[in-house]
């Protein structure tokens, strides 16, 4: 009986922290949503409206960015992302660098995430977080194809 409660209870806890991390991610999406409704509103309340509703929609306006910017903070506080360091020391690298396999090891490849602001990699290419720099590099052969350097340095 100990046992199939102990089961069940892995169970739920894997379940729910993917659901919390696709919860921010959501939140961020529909924040950014609001404050492109909320622009369009006041840039027509500008155009079209007297000072009484130019005065309320910047207001709304400005409520919609701090809510993203909240979002966004609760997502760069998230204990999952933060305090990443590799069990080796750090170690600037170069493009054409060729790394040992330990460096890109599945431990150390990082999902694509649009956020990042780069270009998904292609075929045979990971990225690797090492320190707060960002590395793609070729599976193949271990070499350094991109450096990204201090990419996470707001984390």
């Amino acid at each position: 009986m100990k046992k199939m409660k102990f089961l069940a209870a892995g169970l739920i806890a894997a379940m729910i922290v993917p659901a919390a991390a696709q919860a921010q991610t959501r939140d961020i999406r529909e924040d950014r949503r609001d404050v492109r409704e909320e622009r369009r509103e006041y840039k027509d309340a500008v155009r079209y409206g007297d000072r009484g509703d130019v005065r309320e929609e910047r207001r709304e306006y400005n409520d919609a960015r701090r809510d993203l910017r909240d979002s966004k903070q609760d997502w760069r506080r998230d204990k999952r992302y933060q305090n990443y360091r590799a069990p080796f020391r750090y170690q600037s690298f170069r493009v054409g660098t060729t790394l040992r396999p330990t460096y890109y090891a599945p431990a150390y490849r990082s999902a694509w995430d649009s956020r990042w602001g780069v270009p998904r990699a292609a075929r045979n290419l990971t990225y690797v977080r090492h320190y707060n720099d960002l590395l793609l590099v070729n599976v193949r052969n271990g070499k350094v194809v991109r450096v990204y350097r201090n990419h996470f340095r707001w984390r």
